[in-house]
């Protein structure tokens, strides 16, 4: 339509809206010549041509690394300073640059600016830096990020879809920076790691996942699409805010909440019919029924459920082998029956399943506690997921109580209680085991069941010990180890479902790597790993997949399909 004349009786929002809809930036840069404007409107639409693209689209700009013949090209001289750069001497000034921020919220807010403005310099930055960078990144610096989210807005990144737009979900799908779309994580906010509702903020957890898919999955951020779900909140603090940027209304649920979210992810599979659709941070009762309801319907994962139970069964599976125990012997109490607590032990039972055991036998290896003590068949409000794991018992008994009387060898936390594995408690446990497995999974670092450094005190150095948010010298049970490897293999596949056993084989696989690279009580490896372990996890998942025919994908095609969508932060030259 280059050469087609406007109609001169048009609005000027219609005329807008045409010249929107030819310019809307794709995976290619489109060089528009507008032909037969009258000069009022061309003056007061300033319009937006390639060479602005190309400076204000992250995915696109290389800023002061666009070569002299670039910068004729596209008409950039005189808009950047005439040195020309490397990425490599942009990465040095980009460090300098972070190093120059105090607070771990100030490093967090810089990176997201940088990631904003040039996604290539910034996957290249923290690549070089990730054991520095990923804790500002991720946990636990993220949780601050998403409490602040309204203090410290700057711009836009991802989609916000609020109740209020509930009809026009399929219009607000197609307003995405860019067409295709292979990735989707998507948060309503309810359980943002241990903080709880934190309405719009919750922006922030999605945008992390898919950093991480692309940093260590190598999956193209273009590629990819956040977006959270403002349902309302039942936040006192956010609602009372009034610089609050979410819909300043209790959260809806019930019928209306169920309805939004299937109007959601029919819009989303009809608007991307092979996405790979990650949950994250939904609340207690909907995190686990809705992955139930809609896996069938869409490729779906949670990584609350599933991918933090793949990892702390990798890092289980290290601890028993390094002990030389038998993952069938174990007395399993488990503090936080949520839908990652119930996940993990999900998970477990699994490994017990594949290792011969029968049901009615796992079930009696797990105590769970929740707020009101263990999880018995005189619980109420009970989710589906918890009534696998109820015992036989006249009392709630507390996490105390149930330490002292079964002399768990494992005990996990999951429950977002800052402290609840007390010095009595660790004490008990330990003078009944040689080697007592102690896993305090809570983050961000302030809502930890323990600090590490004291479970080794309590216990004379005996505990295995790994940790949901990072302490020095400890393994980290990282969900970057899990989702990425899970999230390539399945786009590699394009499976139609994620099958238990895909999660199983990626639990053995980053157990194997670790087994490699771990030593003494170490039971994961360092994050620098990431990226390797990914790819086995990739591996092992697109070929349990090509097992269980939910692909069309021939098995040995899987390692040139993975090749295929890995995408690394360099500059190309756009001549």
């Amino acid at each position: 339509n280059r050469h087609k004349k406007p109609n001169f009786d048009e609005t000027f929002d219609e005329a807008c809206g045409k010249i929107k809809n030819i310019i809307h930036c794709r995976d290619t840069i489109f060089c528009i010549k507008f032909c037969g404007i009258i000069p009022s409107l061309f003056n007061q639409i300033k319009i937006i041509n390639y060479m602005h693209q190309l400076l204000n689209t992250p995915a696109l700009n290389k800023g002061t690394a666009f070569t002299k013949k670039e910068r004729e090209a596209f008409e950039l001289t005189g808009l950047l300073p005439e040195k020309v750069e490397t990425l490599d001497q942009q990465v040095k000034r980009a460090y300098l640059q972070y190093k120059s921020y105090g607070t771990p919220l100030q490093k967090n807010i810089f990176l997201h600016e940088l990631h904003n403005t040039n996604q290539t310099l910034f996957y290249r930055l923290v690549k070089e830096h990730v054991v520095e960078m990923l804790p500002i990144l991720y946990t636990p610096t993220v949780g601050e990020a998403v409490k602040t989210f309204s203090q410290e807005f700057r711009s836009p990144y991802g989609l916000y879809i609020s109740y209020p737009n509930k009809n026009k979900i399929k219009e607000i799908l197609k307003q995405r920076e860019f067409k295709d779309i292979d990735l989707i994580v998507v948060t309503d906010s309810e359980r943002i790691l241990g903080l709880g509702d934190q309405g719009v903020g919750g922006i922030h957890i999605p945008t992390a996942k898919l950093m991480l898919y692309s940093l260590f999955g190598g999956i193209d951020p273009k590629r990819t699409l956040p977006i959270v779900l403002d349902v309302g909140t039942n936040n006192k603090e956010r609602l009372k805010d009034p610089m609050y940027l979410g819909w300043k209304h209790k959260r809806i649920s019930g019928k209306k909440y169920d309805s939004f979210i299937k109007n959601f992810v029919t819009a989303v599979k009809k608007e991307f019919p092979d996405v790979f659709f990650h949950w994250e941070d939904f609340g207690r009762d909907n995190a686990a029924r809705n992955l139930e309801l809609f896996r069938n319907k869409i490729s779906s994962f949670n990584d609350d459920i599933q991918g933090t139970a793949v990892i702390t069964l990798s890092a289980l599976l290290v601890a028993l082998e390094k002990t030389k125990q038998s993952i069938t012997k174990q007395r399993i109490v488990i503090l936080g029956a949520g839908s990652a607590g119930t996940g993990i032990a999900d998970q477990i039972s699994f490994a017990m399943a594949h290792a011969g055991m029968k049901e009615e036998e796992i079930k009696k290896c797990f105590w769970l506690i929740d707020k009101d003590g263990l999880l018995t068949h005189k619980s109420k409000n009970l989710t589906p997921s918890q009534k696998c794991y109820l015992r036989e018992s006249t009392k709630n008994l507390s996490l105390a109580e149930v330490v002292a009387e079964i002399k768990p060898t494992i005990l996990i936390g999951c429950a977002g209680a800052s402290g609840a594995f007390s010095e009595k408690i660790i004490r008990n446990l330990a003078k009944n085991i040689k080697q007592p497995i102690i896993f305090p999974l809570s983050n961000p670092t302030e809502k930890s069941e323990a600090h590490p450094n004291d479970l080794f005190k309590w216990t004379n150095k005996k505990a295995l010990i790994a940790t949901g948010s990072p302490f020095p010298n400890i393994s980290q049970c990282n969900n970057a180890f899990s989702f990425p490897g899970i999230g390539l293999g399945v786009l590699a596949t394009k499976a139609t479902y994620v099958s238990d056993m895909m999660l199983f084989e990626a639990s053995k696989a980053i157990f194997q790597s670790a087994m490699k690279s771990t030593k003494g009580t170490m039971l994961l490896p360092t994050v620098d790993k990431a990226s390797e372990i990914a790819l086995k996890v990739a591996q092992v998942v697109a070929k349990q997949a090509c097992k269980e025919k939910l692909t069309t994908l021939k098995e040995n095609k899987i390692d040139a399909a993975i090749k295929s969508l890995l995408w690394k932060p360099e500059y190309f030259n756009y001549l």
